[in-house]
Parts: C-alpha cells; sequence; structure tokens
C-alpha cells in the first residue's frame, strides 16, 4: 500500500508538470552529490579564474575581475542546471517499469523540464550557450522535447553597443573609422551568438556587410568549454545510459574555427572557387585589407531570404525552382566537393534577381561562411553508396555503408532519416508511410532509451552528424517553399551517382579517360532512373492489385448479401 500511495504521488507531481526539484525526497537525494557537484563546481569555476588570470598583461586587471566573475556566475548556473537535470532524470523515473505507458509519459515531462532549465541557462548565459544550445536542437535525434523547445534559441540574438563596436574597430586597426568608411551605420542589420553586422560605404562608394566579433570571447570560451567538459563527464559518470562527452569537443572545434574569421573569408574564397563554374551561385568578396581574426568585410548583398514566399512571389520567383536549386548546390558540396556549408538556414542564403528582371534568372547567394565541414574521402564514398542503396531499397549495400558509417545495427533507420520510409515500406518513393507503417515505427522509436540515443550518436562519424544537420536544415527550408519531398529525393541520388565518378576520375591522368568516367556517370544515373522506374511501376501493380482484391472483396460481399436476401424470401 505504501509503495502504491508513492507511485500514486509521484505521478501527481509529473501530471501537473512541476519540476521534480519540489519535494524534501529532492533535498535527501542530494545529499550523496554533493562532494561531486562540488568538484565540478570547483573546476568549472577554477578554470574561469585560471583563463582570466593569464590574460592579465594584456587585457588589464579590471576586464581580468569582469572575465573572471561572470566566469563565477555562468558556471554557476550551469552547476545548478546540471545539478536539477541530473535529479529529475533519476528520481522521477525510478517509480515506474521502463516499459510501461506511464514511464513513457514520465520520461516525455522530464525530457521537457530539462529542455526548458537549459532554453533559461542559454538565455541567462548568452554568448557560447546560445551556440551550444543551437547545436543540440539540430541534432533531429535528439528527443522531441529538446528539438522543439531549444530551436527558439536561432533568433535569440542581443547585439552589442555602438561604443563598444568602434573600439574593437579601433583595436583591430588602429585607425578611427571614419578614415577607413565614407559611412558606417551603428545600427546593426544582424546580429547572432558571435558577432553582428553592420552596413557600411568605403571610400571609392562600394557597399560593404562589416561584421564584428563581440569583445572577450576568447576568454568566455575557455571558461565555458571548461565547464561543459567538466559537466559532461560527471553526466556520464552519474549516469550510464548518457555518455555525451563526445559531443563537448567537436563543440569546441567547431567554435575555434568560427571565432577566426580570417578561416571564414578562406571558406567563402573556396566556395567561390569551386562553384565559378557555376553562375547561380554568388559568394561575397573578401576585402582583405579590412579583415582580422575578429573583423570580417565583404561584399554587400541584397536579395530575399531564401524562405521568403512573399518576397519570391513578389518578384516572380517560382519557390520550387529556389528549392531545386538549393537542394542541387548543396548536393554538389557534400556528393562532389567534400567542403560543405555547416549551417544553411534562411538567414544564410538569399535569392538575388538578376537586374530587376521580375520573373527573370536569379543567383543563390551564400552568406556566413565560418561554419563549414570537409569531408572525410572515404566517409564521402560511403555516403554516395548509401544514397544509391536508399533510392532502390537495396538492403545489403545499404548495411554494409551504414556500418561502413558508424550507424551499426541502427542501419535500417536510415532510410527512415533520409528518405521518411521504412526498409519493408510498401510506399513509392517520396510518398511517406501508410498508417499502419507510421504505427509501428513509432512503437519502435518511443522504446528508445536515452543510451540508445546516445549509442547512435556516438557510433556516427562526426562528418555524418553534421550532415544530419544540413539535412535538417534543407529539408525545413524546402518543405516551406512547397517542394515535394520526390525532388530532394531524385537530386540526391543524381549527385551520389556522380560523386562515385568523381572518385574515380580522379585516378585518371589522361583526359580521354575522364571523359570516359564522365560518360560512365551519366549512364550510371540513366540505369538509376530505369531501375526506380521499375521499383515505382511494381509498386503502383501492387496497389493496383490490392484495389482489384478490395473491389472483388466488396462485390462478393455484395453478391452474398443479396444470395442472403434471396434465399430468406424463397425459403421464409
Amino acid at each position: 500500500m505504501h509503495r502504491e500511495r508513492e507511485r500514486c504521488r509521484a505521478g501527481e507531481r509529473i501530471g501537473r508538470g512541476r519540476s521534480a526539484m519540489g519535494g524534501l525526497w529532492w533535498h535527501r537525494s542530494l545529499r550523496p552529490r554533493y562532494f561531486t557537484l562540488g568538484t565540478a563546481a570547483l573546476a568549472a569555476m577554477s578554470a574561469g579564474l585560471l583563463v582570466s588570470k593569464s590574460d592579465v598583461s594584456m587585457d588589464g586587471a579590471l576586464e581580468v575581475g569582469v572575465v573572471a566573475g561572470q566566469g563565477v556566475v555562468r558556471s554557476s548556473r550551469a552547476i545548478y542546471v546540471f545539478a536539477a537535470n541530473s535529479l529529475d532524470y533519476k528520481y522521477s523515473l525510478q517509480l515506474y517499469d521502463n516499459k510501461s505507458e506511464e514511464y513513457f509519459e514520465a520520461r516525455s515531462q522530464a525530457h521537457l523540464r530539462a529542455a526548458e532549465r537549459i532554453l533559461k541557462l542559454c538565455k541567462a548565459n548568452r554568448g557560447f550557450y546560445i551556440k551550444a544550445g543551437q547545436f543540440l536542437a539540430s541534432l533531429q535525434h535528439m528527443p522531441k522535447e529538446y528539438v522543439a523547445t531549444l530551436s527558439v534559441l536561432q533568433d535569440q540574438a542581443q547585439p552589442c553597443s555602438f561604443k563598444i563596436i568602434n573600439r574593437l574597430l579601433m583595436e583591430e586597426f588602429g585607425t578611427h573609422m571614419h578614415d577607413m568608411f565614407k559611412e558606417f551605420d551603428e545600427r546593426p542589420i544582424a546580429a547572432a551568438s558571435l558577432a553582428q553586422v553592420h552596413h557600411a560605404i568605403l571610400k571609392d562608394g562600394r557597399e560593404v556587410a562589416v561584421k564584428v566579433q563581440y569583445p572577450r570571447l576568447h576568454q568566455q570560451f575557455k571558461i565555458d568549454i571548461s565547464t561543459m567538459t567538466v559537466l559532461s563527464k560527471v553526466v556520464g559518470w552519474l549516469f550510464s545510459d548518457y555518455q555525451f562527452e563526445w559531443i563537448v569537443p567537436e563543440f569546441k572545434k567547431t567554435l575555434l574555427r568560427e571565432l577566426d574569421f580570417e578561416q571564414e573569408a578562406k571558406n567563402a574564397e573556396r566556395t567561390a572557387k569551386n562553384f565559378q563554374q557555376n553562375v547561380t551561385v554568388k559568394i561575397p568578396q573578401v576585402f582583405w585589407d579590412m579583415t582580422t581574426k575578429r573583423i570580417l568585410t565583404m561584399q554587400f548583398m541584397r536579395g530575399c531570404k531564401v524562405d521568403d514566399i512573399e518576397c519570391l512571389e513578389k518578384a516572380g520567383i517560382d519557390p520550387l525552382k529556389v528549392a531545386r536549386i538549393l537542394v542541387e548546390v548543396f548536393a554538389e558540396m557534400i556528393f562532389s566537393h567534400g567542403f560543405v556549408h555547416g549551417d544553411p538556414h534562411p538567414g544564410n542564403i538569399l535569392i538575388q534577381q538578376h537586374a530587376d528582371q521580375k520573373g527573370g534568372p536569379f543567383s543563390l547567394v551564400l552568406l556566413d561562411h565560418g561554419l563549414y565541414r570537409e569531408l572525410d574521402e572515404g566517409f564521402r564514398s560511403d555516403f554516395c553508396q548509401l544514397w544509391k542503396a536508399l533510392i532502390l531499397l537495396d538492403p545489403i549495400e545499404m548495411r554494409r555503408a551504414g556500418e561502413s558509417l558508424g550507424a551499426g545495427k541502427h542501419y535500417k533507420y536510415l532510410p527512415v532519416i533520409f528518405i521518411g520510409r521504412t526498409l519493408d515500406s510498401t510506399s513509392g518513393l517520396g510518398k511517406g508511410m501508410s498508417a499502419e507503417e507510421r504505427k509501428k515505427l513509432r512503437e519502435e522509436v518511443r522504446r528508445f532509451t536515452m543510451g540508445d540515443i546516445s549509442q547512435f550518436l556516438e557510433g556516427l562519424s562526426l562528418d555524418f552528424l553534421s550532415i544530419l544537420r544540413i539535412d535538417g536544415l534543407l529539408r525545413s527550408i524546402t518543405s516551406k517553399l512547397g517542394a515535394e519531398p520526390r525532388m530532394r529525393l531524385m537530386v540526391n541520388a543524381k549527385y551520389a551517382v556522380t560523386g562515385l565518378a568523381l572518385q574515380q576520375k580522379k585516378w585518371h591522368e589522361h583526359q580521354w579517360q575522364k571523359w570516359i568516367c564522365s560518360a560512365k556517370a551519366q549512364l550510371g544515373y540513366v540505369n538509376l532512373l530505369l531501375r526506380l522506374q521499375i521499383l515505382e511501376l511494381n509498386f503502383k501493380l501492387r496497389e493496383l492489385y490490392g484495389s482489384f482484391l478490395r473491389i472483388l472483396h466488396s462485390i462478393q460481399n455484395v453478391l452474398e448479401m443479396h444470395i442472403s436476401s434471396i434465399y430468406s424470401y424463397l425459403l421464409p
């Protein structure tokens, strides 16, 4: 009876959606963890103080004090959220059978509470925490409660005062901005978690966009990464199912690249070179004499935001054409170049009309080149093979490619992730799953533990995780533009076949051998299309056969009903 009453009380607490931090049982449960959490706090705060101390000669004693103080406050907030979430998961779920409906509901509520705490932490600490929250939200295979809650961070940006920006310009260039620019708009045209962008006009009249990094980011970076590293290790120690230590080193590498604006400029120029034969793609020009590691000056570009349908239609541009070109550009990056823009959210992509010709040709402008991924050649090849297998529903090749990419036993879910159907689906390409298939899949997925998700994500290569994020962002845009899923699948299939041919092309020295490889790529794509059409025909014949059987069954029922009526009439 006592156990039953405790179960009911716990259920009532969860049902009301309260944070599990309330209640004496939480207070008692904290005691065994004091030493662990205290160690984590001390490590994180010490990291902040040591880092700040190392920068005394550069920034002065006052700035050291500010950074150190902020480090203590930011780390304390992070540790509080860590403790709350850890204890919430541990004690709010312990009274339930982990295969029961009550457990799944309680776990969903725990996910939601944890995500809301992390959201508050990110908004309070800002900077790298906003970036970390965006990173988690972009992992589409995290629990949906995390993705939905943290996705609001994409629009969280608080610009710095112009006084601070002006001082940073003086520090970097050693001269007043009026000596460099004819005009400089004090109000930023865009603000993100690490930098803000101002419109300016050079002395010669050319328009530029000046991206300025927020001050003290490098010091904050060291403190925040130290805190995240310690806490991720403690989470892994306390909860064996929650092994997410691998996220922090990857996040650290990503941020270090984004903090170097000179590297961003090099990324932009490399991408421009990759697309020099493609007149549809535009990359802003870099002004190297006004670019440093903390300030980036590039050509100012105008255009419609890629998902602004009203703006596109007003310019006479077909949103479906935009969707196709967008998918083609990123497919070429992934399958052919192996050098991919890692942050294709709508704010980083413009559609620019040519010479104000309404309804005429347009260009796709790529902005913000700070986050790129250079794919391993082996990964690129395996990923091409995977897409070919996905389109043809080849389970043997899919398993081989999936295991090479680190999916392991979860390879069977790759078709769901990329083409929206199960391996044994009976629906046509791009048609989605039947209601029965969705129900079956939902039952499988809901029984995944955090350990399963952790194991799946940790097994994948970092290249694969980056592509998953990019694919999710692109699908969101193309869906808003009204494109059919089949379009994206066919474009990716085409470039996957081309990517395989390019790999062979690199091995040949003579031009005639390269021509043969190109011809093979075209033939390979035609062969893929033919095989796909045969598969589609097979699916349609199955549907027709099923419809035919249903009609026969209906006729049989009607005949049986009439025969029964006649029989009852003749033999009352």
